[in-house]
Parts: structure tokens; C-alpha cells; sequence
């Protein structure tokens, strides 16, 4: 991180080379007249410099094999300190910004900011006091996206508690990441007095992009998914009630993810909002779907019905921790109706009941390219479906393809969210909406029960991972949310159900799920997005917010914390070698990691401060 310390002092220029050179004197006139070798000190004995060749190169050979076999891992370094030491916070009394900075522009200084990308690929001091010795990977206060203090509350109260100093260190990079590096843009609807006036007069308006609004990306990638946002934000809802600067930001993202869905409802992914001016980034593929999207304001349009579930629990969530209802807007309203005209498409069956006759499926993708779970078979309508009560997702929230359309994790969850949805509304006095909706969540659970169990040889009842509605179910579950080991999280069905149960061993076992993988350094939940050899950390921090026996959830939390040797969660880590990862900036598994810690913090303390300590709860 460049330091400015305010003018530059002049150049001296270089005093001249002692070593073997060529001079030239000349004369009084100028012209040349001798011209000799002029040698300050004796030359090197041949022997000693063809020794210093071979060391030199025997170093860049071992570099490179070094980076070889890290295959694609971030280099470690160890820069100066921050300039802040440890708590990369400034000490009271201390003016904005770095030694010098008061003297310049901010902008600037966020000019000379690092790709976060290439930051977070690199060990970063102070180090934890941990035997793992793990990096400090927030980027300077000058280059973050978004602060809170009650954030920086949280991180020193839970960290100064933890016995585990290398758990403390990744809780302390990964809760704050999504504020520190993703928020690229947030605007928060103008002053608190334009604010009042517009509750008079502009809230009952159908306003494109009023109000408070937030675009918030994945990570590495200048798109916005529904899905992930909503997760990245999660473990800060508890916060919005008293902090106004996190109650904007939620309230923003919700109004953004409205504009998006009453857009593009069958897309997941999005560009930067047109408001915010910043330029858009085409995705590179050849892709053809119906119905069509702007690609200026689409990135990708691959339809997961979990998208919509999670614009559904984003606003769900706001409201369970605040009681605010600023967020039902009529462009909120006008998302609502979209989704349950989007919900009411994907129900309809492959053959019309009565006739038998085929019909066509408003939504269909095709796109170029050499991998199956890339793209829809038939012509990008997929396998055929028989109804029931189910809902049609085209592709998982792993964005591969679904085999079989109607998608059991996402199902359960949409179900949940329209019945949340349909409280809230019944308590400001929506009572037809409110009974509509929650009807739809009935009949779809009762869908999920009656087609997503079957009975398995060796587990029993347990729930499929997709099923067709003709008889047809596909047993695995997938790393990426909502997935089978997520139901209880998601307020599905509680731990203790037989066949949550049932399904839980059948998906944790290699016998049970195809995708279930072990390697010497981790073992966990893969899927088919990355391969047969990386498991995702996200799916072992699930599997301790679904568990309630402590050896579990500490070799959970054990495994995750070896394979991030870089103070980060990772997207998947090769289950044999952990420096092979993908992705170094991964916000959505940093946020899942923090939720992980915050909830075994009130849940299970002694895990994580020791014997006998009382439950943390954020205030």
C-alpha cells in the first residue's frame, strides 16, 4: 500500500558505476584523442561467477517448481506491518488517513488501493499468535467498501474470547469481508428530511431506483447474484435495529434486488445498477434464453428458484430483526407479483393433464459449450416434468443444470419464505395477500413430502435431491445453499426429524452421496461446478450449524480452519492437497464461516471460549 508523506524530495541523480567501464577523454577541443579501459577494482576469477550463474538459476528453478506444485495458490509474504498495527485501526487522535494523508485527496489515495483479487491471494502481517500463524487479510480502512462500528464491536468481542487464535483470526477477516471488499455501490436515498417528504409524497410512486439502494458483488466476479447477497448480508440483520449505517445498506439491497427481479425475474445474476454509472462486464458466453435480457443489466440469466426465495428471505430477514416495513414499496409490491407470476409458470407440467398434449416452457437456455451442467438438454427445455405441486428450476444454485427439474432444497425453502412472507403481510393488515401466499407455501411443502421422499435400501425415508414428478429422484446433495444438509437452517424440518435424520448420514457418507469427498487433508461435500476432487468448506461449516455433538462440530470447524491458510474461506479446496483452492475471494463462504462462529457462540460458548463461558449474543 503506497505511504504519503507529502511532497516527493528532489532527485539526486545516480553516482556513476565503479565497476569495469569504458571512458572516453577528450581533448580541449572536444574530440576524442584516447580511449582506454579504466578498471577500479580486479575482475572476478571465471570460476567464482559461473558459481554465482548456478546459484542464481537453481533459485529461479526452485521458484518456479514451488509455484508448480502450490498449483495456482496465492504466494505468501510477509509486507510491513499495517499501518495501524494489528487492529489495522487508528489510534484516538490520530487525523484521517496514513502518515501525510491529510494533505491529500482520499480519491486518490483509493486510486492507489490494490485489486482485492490479487490482495487476498497474498499473506498479509501481523500473523495470529496461533500455531497456523494465519495472515490478516482486511485491507487497509482506506480501501474498504462499507464500515460500521458496531461490526468492529462484534470482531473485538468475539476475538478477545476465543482460545483458538487461528479461528479468531479467519472470524475476524471473514465477518467484515462483505463490508471491507463488496459493496460497490450504496446510495442512501438522500437526506433524513428529503427522506420524510418522500414518504409524503414519492413512496406511494412506482419509482425505478428510489430510496436507499445497494450493489453488492460476489467477490472476484463485478456481478451482483441474488442468492449470494442475500447470504453475504445475512449475519449483519441482527444489527440493523441500532445501527442505522447496516439498516441503509440492508434496506438498499433489498430495493435493489427488487429492481432486478421486476427486470429480469428468470436471471441470477446482475450488472451494476444504471444509477451507480459503473461500466458493466460481459459474461463471454454464447448464451440463448427466453424470455430475452438486457446484457447491460443481466450478467447471467440462468433460472434458480432459489434466487427468488432469497429476494423473499432478504426482506424477510429485515423484518424479523428491525419490525420495519420500509422496505414494502411499490416497486417491492411490483416484485412480489412478478415472482408469484414466475412461480406460477414454473408449475405448470411438461403435458397439459388433460390432453396429454407437449407444452413449452416459458423459460429455456442454451449455451455454447463443451460442459454438460452448462447448459438445458432439448433444446434448452429440459426433461420433461409431471407437476404435483412442485416448482420448476432450471439450473442449482451451484448455477449447473438440473438433471431432473424440480429441485427438492429449493423447493423447501421457497415454501418457507412465501409463509414468512405471508406473517409479515398479515400484520399490516394484508389479510387476502397474506392468505394466498401462505396457501402457496402449503402446497408446495405438502409437494416436497408427498414427491421429494422415497425410500432408500440402506437409509430409509430420506429426502431426494431432485425428482421429475413421474417417479424418477436423484440422491446426492450438493455444497452450495440451500441444499438437504441446509433444510434445518432454513426452517424446513428441525434436526431431530427421522428423515432429516435419515438424509443427513445418507449425504455425509461417500456410499450414500457421489459427491460426498475424502482426501488426506479434508473431507466434505463437492458437487459437479468444480469436480470430483475439491470439497467446499461451506458445506463442513453446514454440517456444524446442523449438528448438536461437539466432536462433529469441532472437526468441522478443525477442517476448515487447515485448509485456510490464507485467512479466508475458500470457494472448494482439493480434499488432498489444501494450497490447490479455487477462488481466494469468496465472500459468500466468508459470510457463512462468520454465521458458523456466531452461532455456535450463543450455542455451543465452551466450543469456542472455553469451560464454563456464558452464550455470546450480538447487542
Amino acid at each position: 500500500m503506497p505511504q504519503f508523506a507529502g511532497p516527493n524530495p528532489p532527485v539526486k541523480p545516480a553516482p556513476p558505476l565503479r565497476s569495469s567501464s569504458l571512458r572516453q577523454e577528450r581533448s580541449a577541443a572536444g574530440a576524442p584523442s584516447i580511449v582506454r579501459l579504466v578498471t577500479s577494482q580486479p575482475r572476478c576469477p571465471r570460476w567464482i561467477t559461473s558459481l554465482f550463474v548456478m546459484i542464481v538459476l537453481s533459485v529461479i528453478i526452485l521458484s518456479a517448481l514451488a509455484g508448480f506444485f502450490l498449483d495456482g495458490a496465492g504466494a505468501v509474504s510477509e509486507p510491513p506491518e499495517n499501518v495501524y498495527g494489528p487492529t489495522n485501526h487508528p489510534p484516538p487522535g490520530t487525523p484521517p488517513g496514513p502518515p501525510g494523508m491529510q494533505q491529500q485527496d482520499p480519491d486518490k489515495y483509493k486510486e492507489a488501493c490494490p485489486d482485492y483479487r490479487h490482495y487476498s491471494a497474498i499473506a498479509h502481517r501481523p500473523f495470529s499468535d496461533g500455531p497456523l500463524a494465519l495472515p490478516f487479510q482486511r485491507p487497509s480502512i482506506h480501501c474498504r467498501t462499507f464500515s460500521s462500528p458496531s461490526v468492529e464491536k462484534v470482531i473485538d468481542e468475539i476475538t478477545s474470547q476465543m482460545t483458538d487464535k487461528d479461528l479468531a483470526r479467519i472470524f475476524e477477516n471473514a465477518f467484515p469481508n462483505t463490508l471491507d471488499t463488496t459493496v460497490r455501490w450504496h446510495v442512501d436515498g438522500t437526506t433524513k428530511q428529503a427522506q420524510k417528504r418522500r414518504t409524503q409524497a414519492e413512496k406511494d410512486a412506482d419509482t425505478e431506483w428510489a430510496g436507499a439502494q445497494s450493489f453488492i458483488v460476489t467477490g472476484d466476479i463485478n456481478a451482483e447474484w441474488l442468492r449470494d447477497s442475500t447470504n453475504q448480508l445475512a449475519q449483519y440483520q441482527i444489527l440493523a435495529k441500532k445501527d442505522e449505517r447496516i439498516h441503509s445498506l440492508i434496506l438498499g439491497a433489498i430495493n435493489t434486488q427488487a429492481e432486478f427481479v421486476i427486470g429480469s425475474p428468470y436471471c441470477n445474476a446482475f450488472q451494476p445498477p444504471p444509477p451507480s454509472r459503473i461500466p458493466y462486464t460481459a459474461n463471454g458466453q454464447g448464451d440463448t434464453v427466453h424470455p430475452a435480457y438486457e446484457p447491460t443489466f443481466v450478467f447471467e440469466c440462468k433460472y434458480e428458484l432459489d434466487s427468488l426465495a432469497h429476494f423473499l428471505a432478504l426482506g424477510n430477514q429485515f423484518y424479523n430483526h428491525t419490525g420495519s416495513t420500509d422496505y414494502i414499496t411499490p416497486r417491492w409490491w411490483r416484485a412480489l407479483n412478478t415472482v408469484l407470476g414466475v412461480l406460477d409458470q414454473q408449475s405448470q407440467p411438461t403435458f397439459d393433464p388433460k390432453t396429454g398434449k407437449y407444452q413449452r416452457n416459458q423459460y429455456t437456455f442454451q449455451r455454447e459449450t463443451n460442459i454438460g451442467t452448462e447448459t438445458l438438454p432439448l433444446a434448452g427445455v429440459g426433461n420433461p416434468l409431471n407437476g404435483g405441486g412442485l416448482i420448476r428450476s432450471a439450473f442449482r444454485p451451484s448455477d449447473d443444470a438440473t438433471i431432473l427439474g424440480y429441485y427438492i432444497p429449493a423447493n423447501a425453502m421457497i415454501s418457507v419464505e412465501l409463509k414468512r412472507t405471508a406473517e409479515i403481510l398479515a400484520k399490516i393488515g394484508k389479510m387476502n395477500l397474506a392468505k394466498e401466499l401462505k396457501k402457496r407455501g402449503n402446497i408446495i411443502e405438502a409437494a416436497v413430502w408427498e414427491h421429494g421422499v422415497v425410500t432408500h435400501g440402506k437409509y430409509g425415508q430420506v429426502f431426494a435431491y431432485e425428482v421429475d414428478g413421474f417417479g424418477s429422484h436423484i440422491m446426492m446433495d450438493d455444497a452450495n445453499l440451500p441444499s438437504l444438509l441446509a433444510l434445518p437452517t432454513m426452517g424446513f424440518v428441525g434436526i431431530y426429524h427421522k428423515t432429516y435424520q435419515n438424509t443427513r448420514k445418507m449425504i455425509l457418507e461417500n456410499s450414500g452421496n457421489p459427491y460426498y469427498l475424502r482426501g488426506r487433508a479434508l473431507s466434505g461435500i463437492g458437487g459437479p461446478h468444480i469436480g470430483l476432487q475439491n470439497a467446499w468448506p461451506m458445506s463442513l461449516l453446514m454440517q456444524a450449524m446442523t449438528s448438536n455433538d461437539d466432536m462433529e462440530i469441532s472437526q468441522a470447524l478443525s477442517s476448515v480452519k487447515n485448509v485456510s491458510r490464507l485467512g479466508l474461506v475458500h470457494e472448494s479446496v482439493n480434499v488432498d492437497r489444501p494450497m490447490a483452492y479455487t477462488r481466494s475471494w469468496f465472500a459468500w463462504a466468508n459470510s457463512v464461516f462468520a454465521q458458523t462462529i456466531l452461532d455456535l457462540a450463543n450455542r455451543k460458548p465452551h466450543l469456542l471460549f472455553g469451560k464454563d463461558a456464558k452464550p455470546y449474543t450480538v447487542e
